[in-house]
C-alpha cells in the first residue's frame, strides 16, 4: 500500500485543495483532483527527505521561543538601521559559519530559521555541508554573531535531529 500511496495524507490534501481551488464538485474536477493526489506523491517520492526522528521534543519549544524573540528583535534592529541609514549606513557582510550540523532535516530547519529572521540571508552551503555562507544586513562583531548563531540555532537543532 505504501508503494501505491507513499503519502496518503498528502494525496488527500492535494485532492481537497484541487476541489477547493476550483470551487466545483463536477465529475471532471473530482477525477482530475484524484489523479493529481495520486500522481504527485508518486512522482515526488525520490525528493522526500529521510524520515525525521526527533530526539528532544522540549528543545523544539525552547528553539521556537528563541527564534520568535530573535525575529522581533531583528525586525526592530533592521527598521532602526533603515531609518538611520543616512547617519550610519549598515555594515553588510558575508559571514562564513563553520557547521557541525550534518542532518538534512536539521539543515532545512536551519535554512528556514535564517530566512525568517530579518537581516540574514542563507547564501550558500558548501558541498560537504561544513561551511555556511550567510549575508548579514548589519554586523558589528563577526565572532560574536557566529557564536550566537551556533549557540542559538545550530546546537538546539543538533539536539533535536542528531
Amino acid at each position: 500500500m505504501k508503494r501505491i500511496f507513499p503519502a496518503p495524507w498528502l494525496s488527500l490534501a492535494l485532492w481537497l485543495l484541487w476541489l477547493l481551488l476550483n470551487l466545483s464538485l463536477s465529475p471532471g474536477n473530482l477525477l482530475l483532483g484524484a489523479i493529481l493526489g495520486f500522481a504527485a506523491p508518486l512522482l515526488m517520492r525520490p525528493l522526500r527527505p529521510l524520515p525525521i526522528r526527533i530526539r528532544r521534543p522540549m528543545t523544539i519549544l525552547r528553539l521556537f521561543l528563541l527564534v520568535g524573540r530573535d525575529v522581533v528583535l531583528s525586525n526592530l534592529a533592521v527598521a532602526w538601521s533603515v531609518l538611520n541609514a543616512g547617519r550610519r549606513p549598515p555594515r553588510s557582510k558575508f559571514v562564513k559559519i563553520p557547521l557541525d550540523l550534518r542532518d538534512a532535516n536539521g539543515l532545512a530547519a536551519l535554512s528556514t530559521i535564517t530566512t525568517v529572521v530579518p537581516g540574514t540571508v542563507w547564501s550558500e552551503l558548501s558541498l560537504d555541508r561544513s561551511i555556511l555562507l550567510l549575508h548579514v544586513f548589519d554586523l558589528d562583531d563577526e565572532e560574536q554573531f557566529i557564536e550566537h548563531f551556533k549557540t542559538a540555532y545550530e546546537r538546539p537543532l543538533m539536539e533535536i535531529f542528531e
